[in-house]
């Protein structure tokens, strides 16, 4: 869901939220990863068994440097189980994958790498060896991680306004609905973000979007922007045809809510609205958790890379030992992790 046009984004900097906690969506990350640590070619990375590494490339290159040279403290959050009404859109983007796949295949066969590499970036898939990968390296790097029970965002959120993390990591707007103080988005170190569609990347500048804020600038309350959000669409539900962000807002100015609006526009969204909304104004989350930090474990870290995944030993004991002493760089090239 896009709210862009209407809300207020201030732009920040890494050094500028130097020693701040964030609650990380961990699925959106780990697609990132597997979307753009990819070989020149276009291909994921893997070890020796075919094993893709290009997710733990990405995990421990941009969290390290997080840590060691900003001295943020993450959070990582996984999903739970999918809630029920959002198995429509599970489903939707399963099979634009399909439709991808088969794209690049076809790129591919005529040799049209750029249109090739559009494709690939768009493929990834998140299984259950990358999940639990990811939870395993996360564990030996000390950084706290917890499984949420529906939508990561929900929980990650829910940390946030309790005040156990200062901000949500996501480039998701829901964060906002679900009630996130503060939504920081595009923590990257590359500074870069690929466009598949486009066939082209643009600059990316850390940005804050703050709820309380915006709220008062769009002079409605977090229901409505519930409302609002209802109106374009969400991942629970399907929005009107025709409206956007600004249409919304307009609407629920005049109306004050979704059951005030003309019955063309109420006939065209799910009859229990109150499912829709309780989703985001109460979603099922984990209220006791524990979240601790702990030392990484630098010979366990090295026997998990180095051994099993084929990362080059001595740059993974040089990283390990940064995220204790802060000392050396690790700005090296992505190919330079494999042996």
């Amino acid at each position: 869901m896009m709210l862009t046009p209407i809300l207020k984004r201030e732009q920040t900097s890494l050094r500028a939220l130097k020693g701040t906690s964030f609650a990380i969506d961990a699925s959106i990350e780990i697609h990132q990863f597997l979307a753009l640590v990819r070989k020149r070619d276009g291909s994921l990375f893997t070890d020796s068994q075919g094993r893709v590494t290009s997710h733990l490339i990405g995990l421990l290159t941009r969290t390290s440097r997080l840590i060691a040279d900003f001295g943020m403290k993450p959070v990582f959050v996984f999903d739970g189980k999918p809630n029920p009404l959002k198995r429509r859109t599970i489903e939707m983007r399963r099979e634009a994958r399909k439709k991808t796949e088969a794209e690049y295949i076809d790129a591919v066969s005529e040799r049209d790498y750029v249109k090739a590499w559009s494709k690939a970036v768009m493929t990834g898939r998140v299984t259950g060896s990358v999940l639990d990968d990811s939870k395993r390296l996360l564990t030996l790097m000390g950084i706290p991680w917890l499984e949420a029970l529906e939508d990561a965002e929900a929980q990650a959120s829910y940390m946030a306004a309790r005040g156990d993390v200062w901000a949500v990591g996501s480039k998701d707007y829901d964060c906002l609905l679900y009630g996130a103080p503060i939504l920081a988005r595009y923590l990257t170190l590359t500074g870069r973000e690929w466009l598949p569609t486009q066939r082209r990347s643009r600059p990316l500048i850390p940005e804050l979007i703050k709820l309380s804020e915006n709220l008062t600038l769009l002079g409605i309350t977090r229901e409505q922007l519930v409302d609002l959000a209802i109106l374009v669409g969400t991942d629970f539900n399907q929005g009107v045809k025709g409206i956007g962000p600004k249409k919304a807002l307009k609407l629920v100015h005049d109306h004050g809510s979704i059951e005030q609006m003309p019955e063309e526009i109420r006939s065209k969204l799910p009859e229990d609205l109150n499912s829709v909304r309780q989703v985001f104004l109460k979603p099922r989350v984990l209220e006791k958790y524990l979240l601790k930090r702990s030392p990484p474990d630098r010979h366990e870290l090295v026997k998990f890379l180095s051994e099993e995944r084929g990362f080059n030993k001595e740059r993974v004991e040089r990283l390990t030992k940064r995220l204790t002493s802060n000392s050396e760089k690790t700005d090296a090239g992505l190919e330079t992790w494999l042996n």
